[in-house]
């Protein structure tokens, strides 16, 4: 009889290396981008992905200041957020945002598709998001992503 494979934290670091991956958002549409980074940062693509452990890679997103938006949604997408006290609710435009902030908007898709747990803001940690075309994680060897 075969038994089910679940993978340890131990077992993550030493026998599975994480891999760092380099995505090109230039031009890409914004949920289906952060639905295909969401997947990997959690390790849905691997076949030793197990729910309770960190199994992801790391996701490298360059250019997010030219990711793209179908519609009226650079004036009607609002991103809310509240101060706690009475009338202290802010709302912001996706178009003032995206110029004030170029790196938020992605990294907001992703962390709302990751779990809203311990570990998902772990996962978060693994992704590293730049509004140009350049990183700092040459070292890492990312291979290019087609998404």
């Amino acid at each position: 009889m075969q038994r089910t494979f679940v993978a340890k934290n131990e077992e993550i670091g030493e026998a599975w290396d994480h891999k760092w991956y380099v995505v090109n958002a230039d031009g890409k549409r914004l949920g289906r981008l952060a639905s295909e980074i969401a997947t990997i940062l959690q390790g849905k693509h691997k076949p030793i992905y197990t729910p309770h452990v960190d199994t992801g890679d790391y996701v490298v997103v360059i250019n997010a200041e030219r990711i793209e938006l179908t519609g009226q949604k650079w004036d009607q997408k609002l991103y809310q957020r509240h101060s706690g006290w009475m009338g202290g609710l802010k709302e912001t435009s996706y178009r003032k945002l995206i110029e004030r902030r170029p790196t938020l908007p992605v990294r907001e898709a992703v962390r709302r598709m990751l779990p809203k747990t311990k570990l998902g803001r772990r996962m978060l940690r693994k992704l590293k998001v730049y509004a140009g075309p350049t990183h700092p994680h040459a070292a890492q060897n990312p291979a290019e992503l087609a998404i």
